[in-house]
């Protein structure tokens, strides 16, 4: 190997170390290294492809969320599927509930995930970054954002899993009722939020 192949090799290996095992066609670009050094690792057995434009480590263990992320920036794991990051439900999320802005093309994730569009005003509330079991950032709606989302949508989802939640997050230390009074507002579903949650308290 030349001196040029190793030097581009390392620079690509320390941006993998930097995210987890992961590097992009994106990240090799910005860092002005041709990617004909992708090619060369994937031929070596270096590196895999995930996905387009989306590489891991051989050794590295392929984080699911984090994978669809890097795919779909604006995505934001949703419902039942951010419940499951808070132990607040349990159902296992083989595919994911997901929300995208209201002029999101989401023909692709429809196939394999439930995918909720959501209007710009309202898409924000409650968006925070989690990190996942293998270490890296998400994006997520907090729990009571998620509460207030099952609540609106429980006519389409399993209602005795929705009930099963507002319980758990009703008996959570980390709640935070303000927000969720907020929030319910904010998204005009404050009666049923409030009815819905009442039932739970004693």
């Amino acid at each position: 190997m030349n001196y040029k192949f190793e030097e581009s090799i390392q620079k690509i290996k320390n941006l993998m170390k930097e995210n987890g095992g992961y590097v992009t066609s994106k990240m090799v670009k910005e860092q002005k290294i041709h990617l004909m050094y992708l090619k060369k690792m994937l031929d070596e057995k270096m590196i895999e492809r995930i996905s387009r434009g989306i590489y891991i480590d051989v050794n590295a263990i392929e984080d699911v969320y984090y994978t669809l992320q890097l795919r779909y920036p604006k995505v934001v794991f949703s419902r039942f599927t951010a419940l499951y990051f808070y132990g607040l439900t349990e159902i296992y999320p083989s595919t994911f509930d997901l929300t995208v802005p209201a002029n999101y093309h989401v023909e692709e994730l429809n196939r394999k995930h439930s995918v909720v569009k959501c209007r710009d005003d309202l898409f924000s509330i409650g968006l925070i970054n989690i990190y996942t079991s293998l270490g890296h950032k998400v994006n997520v709606y907090d729990m009571e954002r998620c509460i207030c989302d099952i609540i609106k949508y429980r006519h389409k989802l399993d209602l005795e899993q929705v009930k099963k939640s507002v319980k758990m997050y009703v008996a959570s230390d980390d709640k935070n009722l303000s927000h969720l009074s907020s929030y319910s507002k904010q998204m005009g579903i404050y009666k049923d939020v409030m009815e819905f949650v009442g039932m739970y308290y004693e």
